[in-house]
C-alpha cells in the first residue's frame, strides 16, 4: 500500500468522526428542545458508517492492484430515532399538553457523552495513523539520499 492510500483512509476516518462528533453535540445542545420546525420535541440522531473500496473510479481500480482489505469508511446515512419522546409533568409549560405534561427529547446525556468520547479516541486514532504514514514518507526519503 503507497502512502497516498493510507492518508486516503485515515481522512476518510476524520470525516467520519468529525460528522458523528458534530450530531452528537446537536443531541446535547437539543436535550430539552420540545419543539420543532417539523412538530413535536427534537429526535436524536446517529450515524450511519458504511465500509468501501478506497478507489473512487474505473481508472483507479486499473492501475492499482487489487487489494481487497482497503476499504474507507464513509458516512451513508443520519439515522432519526423514532422512540416515545420522555414526558414530564409540567403544566405551567408553554409546551404542556392538555393534561399537563410536556414531551422532551429521548437523550440520555451519559450514553451522548460516550458516544462523544468514543468519537474523539477514534479521530485522535486516525490523527495519529497520518501522523505515523508521513513519518514513514520522511524517513523513506531520507533513506533515497
Amino acid at each position: 500500500m503507497d502512502f497516498s492510500k493510507a492518508m486516503n483512509v485515515s481522512s476518510s476516518g476524520l470525516t467520519a468522526q468529525r460528522m458523528r462528533m458534530n450530531t452528537v453535540a446537536s443531541n446535547i445542545a437539543n436535550i430539552n428542545t420540545t419543539r420543532t420546525p417539523e412538530g413535536g420535541p427534537y429526535r436524536r440522531k446517529d450515524v450511519v458508517f458504511e465500509a468501501i473500496p478506497e478507489a473512487r473510479n474505473f481508472g483507479e481500480i486499473l492501475t492499482t492492484s487489487p487489494d481487497r482489505n482497503l476499504k474507507r469508511v464513509q458516512v451513508t446515512d443520519i439515522h432519526v430515532d423514532r422512540k416515545a419522546p420522555m414526558m414530564k409533568y409540567e403544566p405551567n409549560h408553554p409546551d404542556a399538553n392538555d393534561e399537563g405534561y410536556v414531551a422532551y427529547p429521548n437523550i440520555n446525556l451519559m450514553e451522548e457523552m460516550a458516544n462523544m468520547i468514543q468519537a474523539t479516541r477514534s479521530y485522535e486514532a486516525n490523527v495519529a495513523a497520518m501522523q505515523a504514514t508521513k513519518d514513514m514518507a520522511l524517513s523513506a526519503l531520507e533513506i533515497g539520499r
